[in-house]
């Protein structure tokens, strides 16, 4: 068995989490859950580094990063593969890959900033130049689902997107991110729909 840390307000496990679904893996996945910032939390025993999500594979091999957990999972079927092999397929997925992840990042920095500091010794500096991030990779996401650059048969970019979106909604619903935004709002609800992303909508554990 295959085991998974796993928190339902995490977009980096969310978008693990739809690969897990995706592939048809669930059924080999243990879930373990952890919340980084909980000191009696065994989290640090399973990842040095303290972070979801990590993965223990069958022989106890430690995978980090959901970037690199995503393609040791894609490795495991026989179906359509989320990390395309090669060509230009692949750089496509691997490029929309890369600018949503820095989506993720930028919301989650942004968050860690508001939660874990106090609030008079939070920089705006800071929040303002993850804002800044988020809007430019929106507005250049915007731009390539107007091209058609973005499919609605998912490879890992378009899922690591729909969990960056979705991180937006769950975070930040005063952003209105979708207002001038229409050709990635009408995508968005598109793949809203797809099992894989319904079934894995985030929530703060209770």
């Amino acid at each position: 068995m295959i085991r998974l840390t796993h928190n339902t307000a995490s977009p980096f496990v969310r978008k693990t989490m739809m690969v897990v679904i995706e592939t048809g893996l669930s059924d080999r996945i243990q879930l373990v859950p952890s919340d980084p910032w909980n000191p009696d939390d065994r989290l640090q025993e399973i990842n040095p580094l303290g972070k979801v999500p990590a993965l223990v594979a069958a022989d106890g091999t430690l995978f980090t990063g959901s970037a690199l957990i995503c393609e040791y999972l894609d490795s495991l079927h026989d179906g359509r593969k989320l990390f395309p092999e090669a060509g230009e397929e692949r750089w496509r997925a691997l490029r929309l890959h890369g600018l949503a992840d820095g989506l993720l990042e930028a919301g989650v920095s942004r968050i860690y900033e508001q939660l874990r500091r106090p609030a008079d010794k939070q920089w705006e500096t800071w929040i303002d130049r993850q804002n800044g991030k988020i809007f430019g990779a929106l507005d250049e996401l915007e731009r390539q689902v107007a091209a058609g650059d973005i499919s609605e048969e998912p490879t890992i970019g378009e899922l690591t997107l729909a969990a960056g979106l979705g991180y937006l909604d769950f975070r930040f619903p005063e952003m209105a991110w979708r207002e001038g935004r229409a050709a990635l709002a009408s995508w968005s609800a598109a793949i809203a729909e797809r099992p894989c992303v319904a079934q894995t909508q985030p929530f703060l554990p209770s």
